[in-house]
């Protein structure tokens, strides 16, 4: 029987409500949440895992198909975070979509900043999970979802919303520092109509190291913004930072590219820069 991996606990798996063991080498192979598989019924062995479109080692979990990367006017969107969060999803072939929650608290400022910055970069969708404005993003689930983004935005509550209960502990706000209690622990997905999952995660607060292998060389191609520019640089090698001829530092003079993308990218840039010396030093 083919299945779906939706928990793991220790060596156990659940595939679609049986709890399944690797036979032999799968289990040095490694299965993940979210891992297509295909197990034998009678004794409840798994004995093929199909392959996989992505994979993600933080939080541990594989094929995603959506990501909806999280935001709320409190705390301060941390827009830097939405830049990796949504080179993340261009470097694994995931959709990416912005959800900003707590709408019903939105200035129309801060509404105009998020649509000046990332429409026709991603889609963007408004969310209260306080008052159950969720509509539109029931809408936009299939396959396997997760959500992302900076602790405290209301990623759980987003969840309770969906599933119309109670299913998520939900993290109060730390009233000093205005960041937020960490409360999921374990990777799970959970239907909510057939063919489509919520992935239940501890966050992604270390998926960095999924960016190690990509080079800064290579970054601005995984830009959605910058590539109708980048192809039109006087040099092929242009790293889009001080180069004489860049179109994309033109883009972003002209008013076409925003400006606070292409600040985050020379970040993420001299980041990637900085850890490919090291790691020759190393």
């Amino acid at each position: 029987m083919k299945g779906l991996v939706t928990k793991k606990i220790a060596d156990k798996f659940f595939v679609d409500g049986n709890v399944c063991v690797p036979r032999g080498g799968l289990k040095k192979q490694g299965i993940f949440v979210g891992d297509q598989v295909e197990y034998n019924e009678k004794d409840f062995v798994i004995e093929k895992v199909y392959n996989r479109k992505n994979l993600l080692l933080r939080p541990p979990i594989a094929n995603i198909d959506k990501l909806f990367i999280t935001i709320a006017p409190i705390p301060k969107p941390d827009f830097l975070l939405v830049d990796k969060l949504i080179l993340l999803s261009e470097l694994n072939s995931i959709k990416h979509v912005l959800c900003v929650n707590k709408s019903d608290i939105l200035s129309e400022t801060q509404k105009e900043e998020i649509l000046k910055i990332y429409s026709g970069i991603t889609k963007i969708v408004f969310v209260s999970a306080k008052t159950n404005h969720c509509a539109s993003l029931r809408k936009m689930l299939c396959g396997v979802c997760a959500f992302a983004g900076q602790s405290a935005v209301g990623k759980s509550s987003i969840m309770n919303a969906i599933f119309g209960e109670e299913r998520e502990k939900v993290g109060g706000l730390a009233k000093k520092v205005a960041r937020g209690k960490q409360t999921t622990r374990v990777v799970s997905l959970n239907k909510i109509k057939s063919n489509c999952y919520i992935a239940d995660t501890a966050g992604f607060s270390k998926f960095d190291e999924s960016l190690l292998n990509l080079s800064e060389k290579e970054l601005a191609q995984y830009y959605p913004d910058f590539r109708p520019f980048v192809s039109k640089c006087k040099f092929a090698s242009c790293a889009h930072i001080n180069d004489f001829g860049c179109q994309v530092r033109e883009g972003v003079k002209n008013g076409k590219i925003g400006k606070e993308r292409y600040e985050n990218y020379k970040k993420i840039y001299q980041n990637l820069k900085e850890r490919r010396k090291y790691e020759k030093k190393s």
